[in-house]
């Protein structure tokens, strides 16, 4: 439901480069991460450690967002599930335990969250459905 198809105003496949409110924090031959230059990191109004975009050959991929804590986590799964749809209770998604793990699936658009609820560590992964698996073509075979 409401598949966003980007982040914010950022659609899939822009170039992140020609963008003011970011700046790069890695560069590579194909991939790149950006942050936003200002302001303390949120997402849904919720703050969080870091939102860092990833492009890869010049074209915005992928979002990723940690954050830390057992209430910001409930904050951030009630806003994907206004957002985009209430889970499925499907096998293979884990809503209890040490390691839990939600996905949300749209037509262009995949957004997955890991929780370790024994750290109280998050991370949502946002991804383009069809860029994204181009990360995987610049993988090191040397990479473990």
């Amino acid at each position: 439901v409401n598949d966003p198809n980007g982040f914010q105003s950022l659609a899939w496949g822009v170039t992140l480069t020609t963008r003011p409110e970011l700046e790069i924090t890695r560069a590579g031959p194909h991939v790149n991460e950006y942050r936003l230059r200002d302001g303390a990191p949120s997402y849904a109004g919720v703050p969080v450690e870091s939102v860092r975009l990833l492009s890869v050959d010049q074209q915005f991929a992928r979002v990723t967002i940690h954050y830390q804590g057992e209430d910001r986590h409930k904050q951030i799964m009630t806003y994907l599930e206004r957002q985009f749809g209430s889970l499925e209770r499907v096998p293979g998604q884990m809503m209890r335990g040490l390691n839990q793990q939600y996905t949300w699936r749209g037509t262009d658009t995949e957004i997955n969250v890991t929780y370790h609820a024994n750290t109280e560590r998050g991370f949502v992964f946002i991804d383009s459905r069809s860029l994204a698996p181009r990360f995987n073509d610049h993988i090191t075979d040397s990479a473990e």
